[in-house]
């Protein structure tokens, strides 16, 4: 397989999810926030600042290039700033930064370890996501093992990291249809095109540079997309 090479999920048996899927109105969709692969210690202004703009469920710190020491001096104020606003503090692939800094969770990727072991460090109460990219193999061994969420993507091409899988909306609805753990999505998600990622079933949004890149500022891009979000939620769009 080349290195390069996309993967995409060509599963037949997602085809019945396609029309099938109806999304319960009462049921909200949350917005979960990722750091950008590169900050300083004056990002947390603007981690405010995102959080003033509205509801956020969560919040990933996924920094690359940087040793744990690093990330941790970073993590300081950011983690201090979620617990005041009472979002999740997530640390990205590092169960052993998640334990130093006392976080609210750990998101791991297919290879860093998985959620059992991750439990046994972290505890009962820790938040442990799992990456599982367009495969549904992977989503329910990451059930199986004791994770509290499943990430599906990317659904969209995106430029906050490189894309080696792509998924397709009607995982999501297989998953909200057969399972009780919530799905996050991830990849590319802006305001223009959650609508079918939120009508499909996705729990939770994930989104990067549709913030952090927002020429609106944090504030009004998380204000808008709260409010697209809800309006999706409720079938006003699609």
């Amino acid at each position: 397989m080349a290195e390069n090479e996309i993967l995409t999920d060509n599963d037949e048996a997602l085809d019945a999810f396609t029309n099938n899927y109806q999304r319960p109105s009462e049921n909200p969709c949350g917005l979960y926030l990722i750091s950008p692969p590169e900050i300083d210690e004056h990002f947390v202004e603007r981690l405010k600042k995102a959080f003033d703009g509205g509801d956020v469920s969560a919040f990933q710190l996924r920094l690359k290039g940087l040793n744990e020491h690093a990330i941790a001096r970073l993590a300081e104020p950011l983690q201090k700033v979620c617990a005041d606003r009472d979002v999740a503090f997530i640390v990205n692939d590092s169960v052993s930064l998640a334990k130093r800094l006392g976080a609210d969770g750990v998101h791991l990727g297919q290879g860093d370890g998985d959620a059992a072991e991750a439990r046994v460090i972290l505890g009962p109460s820790a938040q442990i996501g799992v990456t599982c990219h367009n495969s549904r193999h992977l989503a329910m061994i990451a059930g199986e093992k004791g994770a509290d969420y499943v990430a599906f993507g990317a659904f969209y091409p995106t430029t906050s990291k490189d894309v080696r899988y792509y998924a397709r909306p009607e995982i999501l609805s297989w998953w909200a249809t057969l399972f009780e753990l919530p799905s996050v999505a991830i990849g590319g998600i802006t305001t223009e095109n959650v609508a079918p990622i939120v009508k499909a079933g996705a729990d939770f949004v994930a989104v990067c540079a549709g913030i952090w890149k927002a020429k609106e500022g944090e504030d009004k891009a998380v204000a808008h997309f709260n409010t697209v979000l809800d309006q999706a939620v409720k079938g006003e769009i699609a």
